[in-house]
């Protein structure tokens, strides 16, 4: 191939080397149609040496060797190259640099490095593009857009409108999806039955759709509809789809057509079902198992995690167990596979007493995973085990519930972890994705990892260790009445940043707009057990306490996440403060549950009709109003203020 000439018109800048960006090690790119070469020899350029080039020259830089840095002086430009060992995952793409003269403003010249080839699969994305659920893999969700902005945002018109309502057997009621956008191709997960669709980003024309028919396994499955998402992956020359259905079927397609890849898994397919160190009961068919998040792709690697059913009442004590897997992107082998529930001998067994850990089950990762490619690690966010409210078969602080665990991207090896809520009994699941962030504390580089909380409250740790950013104090929590159940006497806070959500209830949160409202409210709650983060859930009395008035399940930040700005190292997080509950406890009765306590409220009859049985999920029993809008929702008990810089928030669908 011989070199060529590039005009402006046919590469667009994606990032501009400016004088105050020296520092960073980074890549600068501008977007190719395809690879070029250099108009001089270097056969000997190589990673771990510098080299110097002067304007008007091209230089090509041999494929997996990035630049590392660049400086110049005396009209000659010194590129400083990384010396890497191992691949790299790079685009074909040319760097285009700028240089100082005498001072004066950094100016583009006509200089630029060729990087010829992709040594790795998973390309650095382009920045107007979104080709993972987080936007990159360190859950950042941040592009640096300027198109729309304040000035314009009012302005906007609809470009084009897609319908789902026909891909499946019903319309979709439950849009929960992230759809991906590469290379000007939309790819989503759409309809009741979660196909996969691409659509032409421009136009919004269909390109191709894919759907599975699964019977009873997917009507039986216990994460249903379209799910939030899908997986894309490339190698630069192979792109691939994989999105998982709802009866736990992980499904490889050609990003292309939509075609199956048939030499993934088995035809283009993996059962998610097998091959996961356990026999999911009772049956493949009607096993309770599944996944409504995207998959993950780093380094040819496929993250899975495992979901199950949404409600506080289940039907045992014993359930399946919600590990996580890896695998191999271009053949579905199953590469590695991690415990959230410690097998006999591993570590952490011990934390579930009497051998609780045999038949205990959830514990899965239900929410996105994020991975440090660089590090090669991978951060896992673990829910809540078997029952959400009620531990009492489950003695023991039980990891690693609603812990973060880093693993290793290749073998998944525990790295570290760190448990928010020991032996939970809140459903304080972990419930959105960790957030990866380079930071600076009094001057000191720190590669953070920060987790956003249903306690509101933001935990933040080094990546690397594991080891707190700021400290985090193990501080006395108040012990519980209910009957058999066994209680962690301390529970982890961290000295900063302060809690960004509420989530306890205490009597200056009560409506106070007039004083005869807040005689009210303060009637109302006497029914209840108010207090701090932590409170435990107690046994429900038609004398009182009916519950404890808490935010815990529903409260501070769920599976919607933050967002990250590296510029202004500012985290944007989704938080509720309305999204207040009773949680009482009863005695199960033997047909519904052989677990001892399930949710309800005394006095009430249960979803099936049972006198006293436990309430459903998404049933409400308080009042939420706004002190900004003065605008409420009206549910029979108690009404609650928040502070006027939170908008009102109440939900009245699952929250999982």
């Amino acid at each position: 191939m011989k070199a060529r000439p590039i005009s402006t018109s046919s590469w667009a800048v994606l990032e501009r080397w400016s004088p105050a960006a020296r520092s960073r090690t980074e890549r600068i790119t501008v977007a190719l149609p395809g690879p070029c070469r250099a108009n001089i020899a270097a056969p000997s350029i190589k990673g771990g040496q510098t080299y110097k080039v002067k304007e008007g020259d091209w230089l090509s830089i041999p494929p997996g060797v990035p630049i590392q840095s660049v400086a110049d002086a005396g009209g000659l430009t010194y590129l400083v190259l990384a010396d890497q060992r191992g691949p790299i995952s790079v685009e074909s793409a040319a760097a285009i640099i700028g240089t100082r003269d005498m001072g004066r403003p950094c100016k583009t010249l006509p200089l630029f490095l060729c990087l010829l080839g992709l040594a790795h699969g998973q390309s650095r994305a382009k920045d107007t593009e979104w080709p993972t659920y987080g936007a990159d893999l360190a859950g950042t969700r941040y592009r640096p857009l300027d198109q729309i902005n304040a000035s314009n945002f009012s302005k906007l018109e609809v470009a084009w409108r897609f319908r789902t309502e026909n891909i499946g057997n019903r319309p979709e009621y439950k849009l929960e999806g992230t759809p991906l956008m590469v290379n000007g191709v939309i790819y989503t997960t759409a309809g009741s039955r979660r196909g996969a669709i691409a659509l032409d980003a421009a136009t919004g024309e269909l390109l191709w759709v894919h759907g599975e028919h699964e019977g009873a396994r997917g009507g039986a499955a216990p994460r249903q509809l379209s799910g939030r998402g899908l997986a894309y992956w490339t190698d630069g020359k192979d792109e691939r789809i994989l999105y998982t259905t709802p009866g736990y079927r992980l499904i490889c397609l050609d990003a292309k057509t939509g075609a199956l890849i048939r030499t993934f898994g088995k035809n283009g397919v993996v059962d998610l079902k097998l091959d996961d160190d356990q026999t999911i009961q009772p049956d493949l068919t009607t096993g309770e198992i599944g996944i409504q998040s995207a998959p993950v792709v780093a380094k040819d690697t496929i993250i899975i995690g495992a979901a199950f059913r949404e409600g506080m009442t289940p039907a045992s004590m014993r359930n399946n167990k919600g590990y996580v897997r890896g695998f191999d992107v271009r053949t579905g082998k199953r590469l590695w596979i991690f415990h959230t529930i410690p097998k006999r001998g591993e570590f952490g067994y011990d934390t579930w007493e009497n051998g609780s850990a045999e038949y205990t089950g959830n514990t899965g990762v239900w929410t996105q995973v994020t991975v440090d490619e660089e590090l090669g690690l991978v951060y896992l966010p673990v829910e809540t085990p078997t029952s959400d409210f009620y531990g009492g078969h489950r003695p023991g602080n039980n990891l690693f519930a609603e812990s973060l665990v880093c693993v290793d991207l290749k073998t998944g090896k525990r790295k570290w972890h760190y448990q928010f809520v020991h032996h939970p009994l809140w459903d304080m699941d972990i419930s959105s994705a960790p957030i990866l962030a380079d930071i600076s504390i009094n001057g000191r580089a720190v590669k953070a990892v920060a987790q956003p909380t249903k306690q509101g409250i933001l935990y933040v740790l080094d990546r690397l260790s594991g080891e707190p950013v700021w400290p985090f104090e193990e501080r006395t929590v108040e012990k519980g009445t209910v009957p058999g159940e066994w209680y962690s006497p301390t529970q982890p806070f961290p000295t900063k940043p302060p809690a960004y959500a509420r989530s306890g209830v205490t009597a200056a949160d009560l409506i106070d707009f007039t004083p005869a409202l807040h005689d009210q409210a303060l009637t109302i709650v006497a029914k209840y057990k108010i207090g701090p983060v932590f409170t435990p859930p107690v046994e429900s009395k038609i004398e009182g306490p009916l519950g404890v008035l808490t935010g815990a399940a529903n409260g501070g930040t769920n599976w919607p996440g933050g967002s990250y700005d590296p510029k202004t190292h500012i985290l944007y997080v989704h938080a509720c403060n309305s999204c207040l509950e009773p949680i009482g406890l009863i005695t199960a009765p033997k047909e519904l549950s052989d677990i001892r306590y399930i949710v309800g409220t005394a006095g009430r009859a249960s979803a099936d009709g049972t006198r006293a049985g436990g309430e459903r999920r998404s049933r409400r029993t308080a009042t939420f109003q706004s002190s900004r809008e003065r605008r409420g929702w009206r549910y029979p008990t108690v009404v609650c203020r928040w502070p006027a810089t939170h908008e009102a928030a109440v939900r009245d669908h699952h929250c999982h």
